[in-house]
């Protein structure tokens, strides 16, 4: 198993996005998606992308959003990785020319290969749990068992995690990385800074352990 990536989502202040860089974040994300109570504005967004240095992912999260709408916020925000939450497609997925992470909700009946192999221009795909018309933050895990194993593909494992159970879960999957949002927070869309801090020590004491034993 190589190096656990961490990314944090659901940052709404330069403040939170900087106390998850300092923790060891690998990325953080940007959540352009109205309904949500972590939807950030383009101008909050952009204070945040430039306030955090170079070395750590900015991630803008949509949700099937207008393709217009994703052009102005790119022009505005320095994002080095989008994230499609929703039912986009492929071709929707590559239109911007972008890096990208296509996210599959873990529906019952679904075939999780067969999901994936619809996005093979995506640079990671997130697993998240599935809550209908939610479509993520929801704050349920998924049975850490239907994820992929000997996949060559960057697996990215969401869905109610937390300090609590992160371990538990890296341990079980061996995914490339995972992404928390709700488990390191207060209040919606306000993070907890050692929530964040025992998270990532958590996440990569179990990803250390993990490569003690030449997994």
């Amino acid at each position: 198993m190589k190096s656990l990536h961490i990314k944090i989502c659901g940052l709404t202040s330069l403040v939170d996005a900087r106390a998850a860089v300092a923790a060891g974040a690998d990325a953080i994300g940007l959540v352009f998606y109205a309904p949500s109570p972590r939807a950030v504005s383009v101008a909050q967004a952009r204070a945040i992308a430039l306030g955090i240095g170079p070395f750590t992912v900015a991630t803008g999260l949509f949700v099937d959003a207008d393709p217009g709408f994703v052009q102005s916020v790119l022009a505005e925000v320095p994002l080095q990785l989008l994230q499609f939450h929703g039912s986009e497609s492929r071709a929707y997925c590559e239109s911007f020319q972008r890096p990208y992470m296509k996210a599959i909700r873990m529906r019952p009946e679904l075939d999780v290969v067969a999901a994936m192999a619809e996005y093979p221009s995506a640079s990671a795909i997130l697993l998240d749990a599935y809550r209908p018309g939610v479509p993520g933050g929801t704050g349920e895990t998924f049975d850490w068992g239907r994820v992929p194993q000997h996949t060559s593909r960057p697996l990215v494992l969401a869905g109610g995690l937390a300090p609590e159970n992160v371990a538990n879960a890296i341990s079980a999957t061996r995914v490339y990385g995972v992404d928390v949002s709700g488990g390191v927070e207060s209040a919606p869309g306000v993070k907890d800074h050692e929530k964040i801090h025992r998270f990532i020590t958590c996440a990569l004491q179990a990803s250390a352990q993990l490569n003690s034993k030449g997994d």
